[in-house]
């Protein structure tokens, strides 16, 4: 079945969060384009795109491949997606009003729904997709009355790189890690809805320090 570009890179930007390729694995336009029903200068062009989000690594010459991973990388994203988080919340709180809330609220509701039936079940790649997809909306949703077009633009390619890197090789993800997310999670959002800037900032960073 063929697909569109926009098709092409939301399922290639998605393989890429959910460790769906190996760090550093090649990416040949050629081998991908039977996949998706298209031609290989479409995948090119795609991959190149996301090449531009940090996803996809590109030289002349060697073509693409997947980023690489390393616990240092991974800990420099992570400090980094924490300052913008950190300055996206403190700003929508104070110019978000009650839609930001409402919208906050409605994205929270859905994650602590996903991660509570996750946390009772197995981890399935159903459940993986659905549950970075609610993640990445209720985090976006901390910062989209931020005011700041470049904080925002910046904070979407750190945290894909993020999901990326923290999703790579094995890792278990038991009852106990959902657990403590689903309280991480609650703290930031009862902080921003009390409009407390410094504890929504300590709540931020305590739910990313273990990947510092």
């Amino acid at each position: 079945m063929r697909m569109e570009t926009p098709e092409i890179y939301e399922k290639l930007q998605r393989m890429l969060t959910t460790a769906g390729f190996v760090p550093g694995q090649k990416l040949k336009p050629s081998d991908l384009q039977g996949e998706f029903g298209c031609s290989a200068n479409t995948i090119r062009d795609v991959l190149l795109r996301l090449s531009t989000v940090g996803l996809v690594q590109f030289e002349m010459q060697r073509g693409f491949r997947v980023a690489e991973s390393s616990p240092e990388k991974r800990s420099d994203i992570a400090r980094f997606r924490t300052i913008l988080e950190q300055e996206g919340a403190a700003a929508s709180m104070k110019h978000g009003g009650v839609a930001w809330e409402a919208r906050l609220s409605a994205s929270h509701h859905k994650l602590v729904h996903i991660e509570k039936q996750i946390s009772r079940d197995d981890m399935t790649d159903g459940h993986m997709v659905l549950w970075s997809d609610a993640e990445r909306e209720f985090h976006e949703t901390i910062i989209s009355a931020c005011q700041s077009p470049i904080l925002i633009s910046n904070y979407q390619s750190i945290y894909l790189q993020f999901r990326q890197q923290m999703l790579v090789g094995e890792r278990e993800f038991s009852q106990g890690y959902f657990e403590a997310i689903i309280a991480e999670h609650q703290s930031i959002l009862d902080a921003a809805l009390s409009g407390d800037v410094a504890a929504c900032k300590q709540s931020i960073y305590d739910h990313m320090k273990r990947n510092f």
